[in-house]
């Protein structure tokens, strides 16, 4: 399944338009708690260990949302946007939300 973020694909004209499609993934507070615990890790003003976290989100949900073109049939998502969005609960805990969305297409 291609995945882009244009709004089209050169040399592949879109054939039909199936709609949005979307995908989530959440890291909850754990991942903040073992991000502090694992502090050490960061060299340079980053860690390891909390990016690495974010790309296994960032892989769910497009794999959810690319779950979701094939469910309709689509063989390519066009217009793809990733989104972090930071979700604050109460006592100081937080999680991280990583979504993904698109349009399903079928392609020529």
């Amino acid at each position: 399944m291609l995945v882009v973020t244009t709004p089209a694909i050169e040399g592949r004209p879109v054939r039909q338009y199936l709609g949005l499609v979307s995908g989530e993934a959440i890291l909850g507070a754990n991942v903040f708690r073992d991000f502090f615990a694992g502090i050490r890790d960061i060299v340079g003003g980053r860690s390891a260990a909390y990016e690495e976290e974010l790309r296994k989100a960032k892989q769910i949900a497009l794999d959810e949302m690319v779950a979701r073109a094939r469910d309709l049939g689509g063989d390519a998502v066009i217009g793809v946007d990733l989104d972090y969005e930071s979700i604050q609960m109460g006592s100081g805990g937080g999680m991280l939300m990583v979504s993904a969305s698109g349009t399903a297409v079928r392609l020529g």
